[in-house]
């Protein structure tokens, strides 16, 4: 199953901060719940990690108030021994 990682922005400001907060929090969703945050440095982004069928129902994790600044990037992890391998998956 693909792996994605999910970036959602929000403003530079302590009550979008609050907000963002408040709304991955009130969702009840497990992946929104576990969301890490880099506010803290002033990157205002959350991000979580998942397992998921596509980039859509990734994108569906989001709350639909975010999900015009999210994006979805699939993500992959390469054993030592297939390096060469992983050039084939560049598209450049």
């Amino acid at each position: 199953m693909p792996r994605y990682l999910i970036e959602v922005l929000h403003d530079n400001n302590k009550q979008a901060c609050n907000e963002a907060i408040r709304v991955f929090k009130t969702t009840g969703s497990h992946f929104l719940t576990n969301a890490d945050w880099g506010c803290s440095d002033d990157i205002h982004k959350a991000w979580i990690m998942a397992d998921l069928d596509n980039k859509e129902e990734a994108l569906f994790i989001v709350p639909p108030s975010f999900r015009q600044k999210a994006k979805v990037i699939t993500i992959h992890k390469y054993a030592f021994e297939s390096v060469k391998e992983s050039f084939k998956d560049h598209k450049v």
